[in-house]
């Protein structure tokens, strides 16, 4: 279920050994990157859920359009920057000339919803506070995001101009948290939606109860702020989902459930379901990350 191979996956994210002797070690990743600016401090207060990483193409440009990559924890992790799909997504986007910023948020143990939201939005307004220090090209900035970082990604989305979201972390609010496109791997998008329609909610809420700070049961309405389904309207920014048949940490029902809503509301959205992938395992075939960087690169022309 969600809750138990969240939790044990963002304890491990939180508990590898950064070298020495014993203990399971981390490959070294090789991202195609010409410069890494890291540990980069988003909203001036020093903490670590306040960091964030940039990487910039290999092929040197005046500037570059940016995707901010956000990790996946379950919303339980604050400092999992260096673990998002660094060798896989943010490679397959760094190798087609767009830089990427990789941020920490607050954890559901931090701060609870809507904190990590306002945190991510806190980035897209830095990244066009802090353009010309690091080439970007502001024309156009989108978010990814893999499982709760999927459902921030989306939320990011859907929720421009939603007042109680917008938060002022970092400052910069005289530029706009509002996304030019989103990739959604893996995400929960629908947190009243985890049992798929059926009358009876079977779903065990753990994460979702953690970041919320309350029961999911008997406060099913409230749930829905968390929801990115729950924000959809014809402004949204372009979205294209991926998601495994085979998941069995997120429905695989979260996504036809989000892309139909997109679609009714005529937002520009595309779907594709991987057959027989996980959560995670069997998503990052380079067939799939060309359909990502293909849709971004639409958008962009468009």
């Amino acid at each position: 279920m969600f809750t138990a191979a969240a939790v044990f996956a963002a304890l491990s994210l939180q508990a590898q050994p950064a070298g020495g002797f014993g203990g399971w070690q981390m490959p070294k990743i090789d991202v195609h990157c010409s410069e890494k600016f890291a540990d980069i401090d988003y909203a001036g207060d020093d903490q670590v859920y306040h960091k964030l990483d940039v990487y910039l193409p290999q092929e040197e440009k005046a500037s570059y359009p940016v995707v901010i990559h956000i990790y996946g924890s379950a919303w339980f992790s604050n400092s999992s920057k260096g673990m998002a799909d660094l060798g896989t997504i943010v490679n397959a986007l760094l190798d087609a000339g767009y830089a990427v910023v990789t941020p920490n948020h607050r954890s559901s143990q931090d701060a609870k919803f809507p904190a990590q939201i306002q945190d991510i939005k806190g980035v897209v307004r830095w990244v066009r506070a802090n353009a010309e220090k690091y080439h970007f090209d502001t024309s156009f900035v989108a978010t990814s995001g893999f499982s709760s970082g999927g459902h921030l990604s989306s939320l990011a989305a859907t929720s421009a101009d939603v007042p109680e979201l917008e938060g002022e972390v970092g400052g910069n609010l005289a530029f706009s948290s509002r996304v030019d496109a989103a990739c959604d791997w893996s995400g929960p998008v629908d947190l009243n939606y985890m049992s798929c329609g059926t009358p009876e909610d079977t779903w065990n809420h753990g994460p979702e109860e953690a970041v919320m700070g309350f029961s999911f049961k008997g406060n099913e309405e409230r749930f829905k702020a968390l929801n990115a389904t729950n924000y959809i309207d014809p402004s949204d920014p372009p979205v294209i989902i991926f998601h495994g048949t085979a998941d069995n940490v997120v429905p695989p029902c979260e996504a036809p459930y989000f892309f139909g809503l997109l679609q009714e509301a005529g937002v520009e959205s595309e779907l594709h379901m991987i057959a027989g992938g996980g959560h995670g395992m069997g998503m990052y075939a380079p067939e799939n990350l060309a359909v990502m960087v293909h849709f971004l690169n639409s958008v962009r022309a468009k």
